[in-house]
């Protein structure tokens, strides 16, 4: 890496956020949603030795566009895809109501999250106050995450679970 770049990338650790959302813009070519400045300045360096030395080799590419095609990007299917022609599908979406208080992070009981670790394929039963994992229930997915880990993540996150929005 030449002695300029190192001196711009070096430079990117002191600058503020507002700053590195500016050389964000100037870098990428659009704006960015995040205000966290160790996550800027990373991937405006990135960017910039990307530049700078041409950024992923073909066969990485290759590599990366063949790990595409093999992802199963959806989950579920679209809606109406399966519908049969003439029929309805505007059918009433099944509901259930959850106790006040209820995790709205959480799906229904009965519901198995699934999750890929270092090649063990983790499945967890969400009850209704727990949570079962090789036969053993545990009161959060924290605690889960703590027997298949080690540590202590944080449970929603490490199953990819999100905040719901509240649309106003």
């Amino acid at each position: 890496m030449n002695r300029n770049l190192m001196r711009e990338i070096n430079a990117l650790r002191s600058m503020t956020v507002k700053a590195l959302r500016e050389r964000f813009l100037e870098v990428f070519g659009e704006e960015t949603r995040s205000f966290n400045k160790d996550y800027l300045w990373k991937r405006i360096a990135w960017r910039l030795q990307a530049i700078a030395e041409g950024g992923l080799s073909e066969r990485a590419r290759r590599r990366a566009e063949e790990l595409a095609d093999e992802a199963d990007l959806r989950v579920r299917p679209l809606a109406g895809a399966f519908s049969i022609e003439g029929e309805s599908s505007s059918r009433p979406a099944p509901s259930c109501a959850f106790p006040p208080g209820h995790d709205p992070r959480l799906p229904m009981p009965g519901t198995i999250l699934t999750r890929r670790y270092k090649g063990t394929t983790i499945q967890v039963m969400v009850l209704e106050k727990g949570f079962e994992y090789n036969g053993e229930v545990y009161r959060s997915l924290t605690a889960v995450t703590r027997a298949v880990t080690g540590t202590g993540w944080n449970g929603f996150h490490f199953f990819g679970l999100r905040r719901k929005e509240v649309k106003a």
